[in-house]
């Protein structure tokens, strides 16, 4: 595969709150920067409890690394003054790219905040940012596990792109047939923004199955079997893994796919081996 079509990568990061997280996240950033990336992202957590953790992982990314950092920013829990006031700052520092989204509603709180959905939100960034911002959605090929139904989940991705965004990043998922199919469904709407696949890498089951049972991804029944299988045998887990979602990476890619987004969960073995065997190392131009 030559450069000059290569699929584009970016990875994303969560703002670790532990002291040796935090030591530990430049050698994975720094080695996953080795793979030229598109941009890094980093979480935000609900009602943006992770904020000046968020801001501070992005600064020190891009500082180390050259690779354009976006910070992800939620609307939950939020007043338009709060995220005014978040923008100012971001341009400040000269971030150029973020991550729009509804987010999670805290634990405890009882107020959505004055933007409701994640399209109000990409509203406001635009009426008050103009262009500054490239503005990241997302998408969710399986249907957002909140959304009414999969027709009134593909109107409300419309309106998010239609109210301004650039591009789109998945939930991830395990099925490529489900992402064709959102993708010619949106496509049929007029959608024509770059739609990137967001791929987890598996490494671990227990924690598969719980992050995908809270974001309603599924796992396909023979992929789920056969982790049950393997039980506490780790390195089997990892190798099966390895194998479904080098496979999955091969069939999106194949099938027109504009790049991968990688959920690292802090960790670069898993990702920087499937760049590796996906033949993608220099895939930025």
């Amino acid at each position: 595969m030559s450069d000059a079509c290569a699929p584009e990568l970016s990875f994303e990061f969560f703002p670790p709150r532990t002291e040796a997280g935090q030591e530990r996240l430049p050698e994975v950033y720094k080695r996953l920067a080795e793979l030229n990336p598109r941009f890094f992202s980093v979480t935000f957590g609900a009602g943006g409890t992770t904020r000046d953790f968020t801001f501070d992982a992005v600064k020190n990314m891009s500082r180390d690394t050259g690779v354009c950092t976006a910070p992800h920013l939620s609307c939950v829990a939020s007043d338009k003054e709060d995220i005014r006031r978040l923008l100012a700052h971001y341009r400040e520092h000269g971030i150029k790219r973020i991550v729009a989204l509804r987010g999670d509603m805290p634990s405890g709180m009882m107020g959505i905040g004055e933007l409701r959905y994640a399209r109000n939100l990409v509203d406001f960034i635009r009426e008050e940012t103009g262009d500054h911002f490239d503005l990241t959605v997302a998408a969710y090929p399986e249907c957002h596990p909140q959304a009414q139904n999969f027709e009134r989940d593909i109107d409300h991705f419309v309106d998010k792109v239609r109210a301004g965004a650039d591009m789109a990043i998945t939930q991830y998922f395990f099925n490529p047939d489900a992402y064709h199919h959102f993708v010619d469904r949106v496509r049929a709407r007029g959608v024509d923004v770059p739609i990137v696949p967001g791929i987890m890498p598996i490494t671990n089951y227990t924690k598969l199955a719980r992050f995908s049972e809270m974001c309603g991804a599924e796992i396909p029944r023979w992929v789920r079997r056969q982790l049950e299988a393997y039980g506490d045998d780790s390195e089997s887990i990892q190798a099966f893994g390895h194998e479904v979602v080098t496979r999955l990476c091969q069939q999106l890619l194949d099938q027109g796919a504009p790049g991968l987004h990688f959920y690292t969960l802090n960790q670069a073995e898993a990702c920087t081996r499937l760049v590796a065997d996906l033949s993608l190392e220099h895939a930025r131009h």
